[in-house]
């Protein structure tokens, strides 16, 4: 059996090595903070989301902006009318050129011109309801950005706890696995001299084992936590991290942890998001309204390429009515009001089950404040028992088996005491994330 655990300890040992034998780095939550919302992934992600949308709200200037375009063209053409007309354009003409044998069979004749054109929305319905979409879609893009770096914040503080949980746990645990050790060592003397039997001794051999597993997972907790806080930061680099202050309840303060604001963000955002559907099923109904648009251009005509020795303008103004474009628009302009009123009930769903999480996450902090009582009276009860029952094993008047259960009640009281508080400081982090506007 001693070999059994002599060959267990060398493997706890070995992996204890090879996991804190990485950079062992100290950090604040405030270096965690600030790396996240500067490196992390996801939040660089959200704001090309938002560069995206606004760069589809500027793409809207068309419904103002003129349309402005340049070319240069060069014929060789023999066709009559062609001819005829490249040689006016130019201011060419002379008498010869209608003769009927000349109008009817002419020469080549070539051509260059240089055009410049303009088109100017005036009246386009359909478009200034589509640029205020797009608007309310960017707004939307940009409020759920900075609902983004709020979940960040709350994650780190939640990461940051866990963090320290497991190194909790590990002091614990070390705690427990010496005080093991040291009963071991007097069960050994105690069975030497007869005071104890063998089998006594081996229950203290598997509780020496059972402790040193326990340990061995609280390490491999604090990697994992180490792990998630270089994910969070977008660090490459693999590193054990330590944090600068220790698990304890934390005093915060909630303004009003009794009803979802319809100013948070995210809410907001599904508010801007129903009103970008709103204006696009307006602007599917305004599709079947006439437009109005203006147009111009200035020309230059000359036999040699880049010249101008001739020139003429022309204006305009158009009206234009897609009267029927078989059922297209109308298909439009109902999946437009589908995709509206979809959104609606998305968001009306959508603040319900946030007001379900509030509720929710209301009493998980009245039973986290209860249980956080109990596990702390627990605890003092649980520490005096083994303070009694270790006296009393030495002076050979207590049982092993009793050492033994008050030292794993106490190891499992001080595990449930920093989960209690764990899980109270992150009910309270939860409410300030669900009521932050």
């Amino acid at each position: 059996m001693k070999k059994y655990l002599y060959i267990i300890s060398f493997g706890i040992l070995m992996f204890s090595a090879s996991l804190f034998s990485q950079e062992l780095k100290p950090i604040t939550k405030s270096e965690v903070l600030s790396k996240v919302l500067e490196q992390n992934t996801s939040l660089k992600i959200s704001e090309q989301e938002f560069l995206k949308a606004r760069a589809e709200y500027r793409q809207t200037n068309s419904v103002f902006l003129p349309n402005i375009s340049a070319s240069h063209s060069g014929v060789a053409t023999t066709n009559p009318l062609m001819a005829f007309g490249t040689k006016l354009n130019q201011g060419i003409l002379t008498p010869e050129d209608f003769n009927p044998d000349l109008l009817n069979n002419p020469d080549e004749v070539t051509g260059f011109a240089t055009k410049f054109e303009i088109q100017q929305p005036l009246i386009n319905l359909d478009g200034f309801y589509q640029r205020k979409a797009a608007k309310n879609k960017m707004d939307a893009v940009e409020l759920q950005t900075l609902r983004n770096k709020d979940y960040l914040t709350f994650e780190v503080e939640k990461a940051y706890m866990q963090l320290q949980l497991a190194y909790k746990a590990v002091d614990v645990l070390e705690k427990s696995f010496e005080a093991a050790q040291e009963n071991k060592k007097n069960a050994d003397n105690s069975f030497k001299q007869g005071y104890l039997q063998r089998a006594d001794v081996l229950s203290v051999d598997v509780r020496v084992s059972e402790v040193q597993n326990q340990l061995q997972s609280a390490k491999s907790n604090v990697k994992n936590a180490s792990d998630y806080l270089s994910f969070l930061m977008n660090e490459k680099e693999a590193s054990v991290f330590i944090p600068s202050d220790s698990l304890s309840v934390s005093s915060l303060s909630l303004t009003n942890s009794e009803i979802i604001s319809e100013k948070r963000t995210d809410i907001k955002a599904m508010q801007l998001t129903t009103e970008a559907y709103e204006s696009m099923y307006k602007a599917d109904k305004m599709a079947f309204l006439p437009r109005l648009n203006a147009f111009g251009s200035y020309e230059l005509y000359d036999q040699n390429i880049f010249q101008g020795s001739a020139n003429g303008y022309l204006v305009g103004a158009q009206l234009n009515w897609n009267l029927f474009e078989g059922y297209k628009n109308v298909g439009k302009a109902q999946r437009s009001k589908a995709q509206y009123n979809q959104s609606m009930l998305e968001y009306e769903q959508y603040v319900s089950q946030s007001t379900l999480d509030l509720n929710k996450a209301n009493r998980m902090l009245t039973d986290a404040d209860n249980k956080l009582k109990l596990t702390s009276l627990a605890l003092e009860q649980s520490e005096e028992s083994l303070r009694i029952r270790t006296n009393r094993f030495k002076e050979g008047l207590e049982k092993t088996t009793d050492l033994l259960l008050a030292e794993t009640q106490y190891a499992q009281k001080q595990l449930q005491y920093y989960q209690t508080i764990f899980e109270y400081n992150y009910a309270y982090l939860y409410l300030q994330f669900l009521t932050k506007e």
